[in-house]
């Protein structure tokens, strides 16, 4: 891989990781509502999903889901409709503790599979899968150079929106601050919501 190349991917990269997306907007308001620790596995879940993600684009899935309306739809409405129940759970948490005790558990597994029904996120794997790794002749080197840079930046970006969200913790615990808050996190993952039924080229995934 030319040196050029890898640039045009860590600039990538980087504007598809630390552009607030789904992702991002959870780590944020999991870490805000509950805690650093809280978040840590939803941290750690997005750059394994992705993983997963760019490795099953590299051999064809990725283009199986780009051709085959009825599976695009179903995970286009999946992810809606997953991203909306999330952000009307999070709209109605007035207080920490009730944050910690029921509506923002999302999980390791849960946060991989947030992933997968994300159809933006397939076509960005794809893209990238695209236009660095398939039919060059060293493919297999260029996959072992792409999908750590992704899973870095996946998890870096994320963590750092959770550590703004837990440094913001104890202000947001006065008045009506998080209530506000979590409205407008939720406001952010409802739009995202919409803006994937889209069905467009993908601007931000996580």
């Amino acid at each position: 891989m030319l040196w050029t190349e890898f640039t045009a991917l860590l600039l990538l990269a980087t504007a598809m990781s630390f552009t607030p997306g789904p992702n991002t907007a959870l780590a944020t308001a999991m870490a805000a509502n509950a805690g650093l620790r809280h978040s840590l596995r939803f941290v750690l879940a997005v750059p394994v999903g992705w993983c997963l993600l760019l490795l099953l684009c590299s051999v064809g899935v990725g283009a199986l889901v780009a051709h085959v309306p009825a599976l695009r739809w179903g995970i286009q409405l999946g992810g809606c409709s997953y991203l909306l129940w999330l952000a009307w759970r999070l709209a109605g948490t007035r207080q920490l503790a009730q944050a910690r005790a029921d509506r923002l558990q999302v999980g390791f597994g849960q946060g991989v599979l947030l992933q997968f029904v994300n159809i933006k996120a397939w076509f960005l794997a794809l893209t990238i899968i695209a236009g660095w790794v398939a039919g060059q002749p060293n493919m297999g080197l260029r996959l072992g150079i792409v999908v750590p840079v992704m899973v870095f930046f996946a998890f870096s970006s994320n963590l750092t929106y959770a550590c703004l969200g837990a440094v913001l913790r104890h202000w947001l615990a006065q008045g009506q601050r998080l209530l506000w808050f979590n409205r407008g996190m939720a406001l952010l993952l409802a739009v995202t919501a919409l803006w994937m039924l889209q069905g467009q080229t993908p601007g931000f995934v996580p």
